[in-house]
């Protein structure tokens, strides 16, 4: 075992952590879209997007975390979550029983 080992392992068992938050932060935002399309709620909220961005370049500065990577990320990260949202709102009725 190298002197890096330890180290690797707790990034090893970060990274999980971080893989299972995303997959439920992805789950969250599946039932927010059926809740939108079901209420008849645009997907887009413009007004929440900036407020979450807000807070999470903050929380990445408190964590001593770069605000490129994290403007970087919650951007990637929102993306995704839009796209899949608005996919599910606009999806045929079948499609979304079966997601």
């Amino acid at each position: 075992m190298s002197g890096l080992e330890p180290f690797r392992l707790r990034l090893d068992e970060l990274d999980d952590q971080i893989v299972r938050l995303l997959g439920q932060r992805f789950a969250t935002c599946r039932e927010i879209a059926m809740y939108k399309r079901a209420n008849e709620i645009p997907m887009m909220q413009p007004n929440r997007v900036v407020e979450v961005r807000e807070r999470y370049l903050s929380r990445g500065s408190e964590a001593d975390v770069p605000g490129d990577f994290t403007a970087a990320l919650f951007d990637l990260l929102i993306g995704a979550t839009c796209k899949m949202e608005d996919e599910l709102i606009h999806a045929p009725q079948a499609a979304q029983r079966a997601a």
